[in-house]
């Protein structure tokens, strides 16, 4: 048995503010804390690389 998706109505706001809420959270995380991280790992290497020896 299927459900007509067309009649089941509008989304509630509470689910609309814990998708925007989870997003942003998510995009602080990646951009704010790991993209540094990742950054400098990637710097270390590259000082490693040039290094002589």
């Amino acid at each position: 048995m299927t459900r007509d998706l067309r009649r089941k109505g509008p989304v509630p706001i509470r689910y609309w503010a814990l998708w925007w809420t989870a997003l942003g959270l998510a995009v602080v995380l990646f951009y704010v804390l790991l993209t540094p991280i990742w950054m400098g790992i990637r710097v270390a290497g590259w000082l490693a690389a040039k290094r002589p020896g």
